[in-house]
């Protein structure tokens, strides 16, 4: 008899050899047969115990195999890659010739709509661009129906290479692809006389898709046109403490009249007040409609080539006093009394002893959100009182600071009006402030507010503020660059949007009401 190698074998042969001659000598002896089946069957129980364990110690490998590939299956029936976000564009790994896999090439579509830093529109991986082919060039009189927001073709090349991925559109093209440009042909129509100038050469106000966004009007852009590239005529001095001037601008006709008045002009200020710009784009993505249209302007003749603001001069606004520039004379005790009062709301027209203006009541609560979010304090909270300024706040510069005991008597300011629409508020001098830290904001601003803005918070609740603002600024193309392009604008929206998460959370705790301010 041969001496078997493995464990097993030689475990199956021990036990064969103890129990087979014991079972023929109970099965031969006269012993009851019960108890003579009894033990047969507890030895063969035994037995077979030992053989089940034996299989099941080698069937894991092939189990598991099985396991993996019924898994697979599972996996490629609901999806490749279960655990990548379904807004990129993901194709399964090709099996290549030598058995290797290639991995794919990851490019994000769209926004996230949740994200803890700033938004990645760019790919991961740089698309290929496509293959451009020369086109015949338009006749001479076509040619002065190309609009300068229409890049030509080598300006489009530059404007690929500084950012390749259109922010005007908000995503990627499918497939990664470069999204297409429109540049108009022979017979093509630019959208009329609000998308040319008179002048020749390329617009600071650029627009690479047929529409501007859709929260900016034909007249914004064509206001915004007009302050970016007009012709300068001269300059007018104007009695202000922030040393702002007139920019008269050509197409002035003969007259006694104001220069403003018979041409249009646009007001210059410091380069500091940069942010009435980002105000001007904030105003049209919430739906407020409330300021001038405002851009951002460079030439060797301004500020010694440092780019300033330029806000249009509107000469239909309503006369101011020097004091407080305002039209509309009210402290702060009164404009509490006048929220509580609720002028005008409903159409319902107010008591005589209520001491209502002619300012709707929906009015303050535009202006209050609008004032929180870029933390603008020179309206109603002239005296700094709401929060901790710093040493070069105008505020702490005129020594109105330490007046914060009896604020019912202090005189809100820049309250504008126009002369044929004195239900509604014109916000003028929106310099915004980013630097303010989230533990230092000006809740004072929202006082007695008990209703904001339907459209303002639907955007605020959207998740696409982000996307908004970086479409929206990027049709200027001065103050673009002037704030260190994509990443310089990046942080002053991060800043906004931590504000409107603090604005939506005082919203819900304060349980003011949401409604639609259409009046």
């Amino acid at each position: 008899m041969t001496c078997p190698d493995k464990p097993g074998q030689l475990m199956s042969w021990f036990v064969c050899s103890l129990c087979v001659p014991r079972v023929r000598n109970l099965w031969s002896s006269r012993r009851p047969r019960t108890r003579r089946n009894l033990l047969l069957g507890t030895a063969c129980a035994i037995y077979l115990g030992f053989l089940v364990s034996q299989v099941g110690r080698a069937s894991p490998p092939h189990r598991q195999a099985r396991e993996k590939g019924a898994r697979q299956s599972r996996d490629s029936a609901e999806g490749p890659y279960p655990d990548i976000p379904l807004d990129g564009t993901l194709a399964p790994p090709e099996p290549q010739d030598n058995g290797a896999t290639l991995l794919p090439n990851v490019v994000y579509i769209t926004l996230r709509s949740k994200r803890s830093k700033p938004a990645n529109i760019r790919g991961t991986v740089r698309p290929k661009r496509r293959k451009k082919y020369a086109g015949a060039s338009p006749a001479p009189e076509q040619e002065a129906l190309r609009g300068p927001s229409l890049q030509p073709r080598g300006a489009a090349r530059a404007a690929d290479a500084e950012e390749p991925e259109n922010i005007q559109r908000g995503h990627l093209a499918k497939g990664g692809e470069r999204p297409w440009r429109w540049i108009p042909g022979p017979g093509a129509q630019v959208g009329g006389s609000d998308f040319q100038l008179p002048q020749a050469g390329e617009s600071n106000i650029r627009i690479y898709s047929e529409r501007a966004p859709s929260w900016l009007s034909k007249e914004d852009i064509r206001r915004m046109r007009l302050l970016a590239d007009g012709a300068v005529a001269g300059f007018q001095p104007v009695s202000s403490k922030n040393q702002a001037r007139l920019l008269l601008l050509e197409g002035s006709t003969a007259g006694s009249g104001p220069a403003c008045d018979r041409s249009p002009c646009g007001l210059l200020k410091q380069p500091l007040d940069m942010s009435e710009v980002f105000a001007f784009h904030l105003d049209r993505i919430l739906g407020l409609n409330r300021t001038l249209p405002s851009v951002s302007r460079q030439s060797e003749f301004i500020q010694d080539g440092r780019p300033c603001p330029v806000i249009l001069w509107d000469s239909s606004l309503s006369p101011t006093s020097n004091e407080t520039h305002s039209s509309v004379k009210l402290t702060w005790g009164t404009y509490q009394q006048l929220l509580k009062q609720k002028c005008w709301q409903n159409g319902r027209a107010p008591r005589p002893e209520w001491g209502c203006t002619e300012v709707h009541h929906h009015e303050w609560s535009k202006m209050a959100l609008f004032d929180f979010l870029l933390q603008i304090h020179n309206r109603l909270d002239t005296n700094c009182c709401g929060f901790r300024p710093r040493k070069e706040d105008t505020c702490v510069q005129n020594g109105l600071m330490p007046k914060c005991d009896n604020q019912d008597s202090v005189s809100l300011a820049h309250i504008i009006q126009r002369k044929h629409d004195p239900r509604h508020l014109v916000f003028i001098d929106n310099k915004g402030f980013f630097d303010r830290s989230e533990d230092n904001l000006n809740f004072k601003l929202l006082k007695g507010i008990k209703e904001f803005p339907e459209s303002a918070v639907s955007v605020l609740k959207s998740q696409h503020l982000r996307q908004k603002l970086l479409q929206s600024l990027f049709l200027d193309k001065v103050y673009w660059e002037s704030q260190g392009g994509r990443q310089g604008i990046e942080k002053l929206i991060d800043v906004i949007e931590q504000r409107a998460k603090i604005l939506l959370t005082y919203i819900n705790a304060h349980g003011a009401k949401v409604l639609p301010m259409n009046e």
